[in-house]
């Protein structure tokens, strides 16, 4: 049986994780984290990490971690609303992503996410608000 990240990384090939070179390495509840390479696929014209590639790893990692929290009660996670500030900029090698819940509530989360370097320097901070609601039929 597949762990929870070999599940996560298993949709890769259909969306955007893929195109990015997203991987899930942890996943428990209210704690999700993430690495993406910095190269070709994922940096602005000039040669450095693009701010959108970043909040596209904040946001997937917000997300997700409240789609486990909910889909089994049936319900779905909705980014509403992502801010992010970019602090260092970065050239090459990888970024993890650090994913923790900072409210779990019946139709809101809040999610902060911080994005580091190999060695562990904050790259960018992020806030993500998550909205539940019912899975439509």
């Amino acid at each position: 049986m597949a762990t929870p990240v070999q599940q996560a990384n298993a949709l890769a090939d259909s969306t955007l994780l893929g195109a990015l070179g997203i991987e899930f390495i942890t996943i428990e509840k209210g704690l999700i984290e993430a690495t993406m390479p910095v190269d070709h696929r994922t940096h602005q014209p000039y040669g450095l990490l693009h701010g959108g590639a970043s909040a596209a790893l904040a946001e997937t990692l917000g997300s997700f971690g409240s789609h486990l929290l909910v889909a089994e009660l049936g319900g779905i996670a909705v980014g509403v609303e992502l801010n992010i500030n970019h602090l260092k900029s970065k050239r090459s090698g990888f970024v993890k992503g650090v994913a923790k819940i900072l409210h779990q509530g019946r139709s809101l989360h809040i999610w902060n996410i911080e994005i580091l370097d190999e060695e562990g320097s904050l790259l960018a901070v992020s806030r993500l608000t998550v909205m539940i609601k019912n899975k439509e039929k």
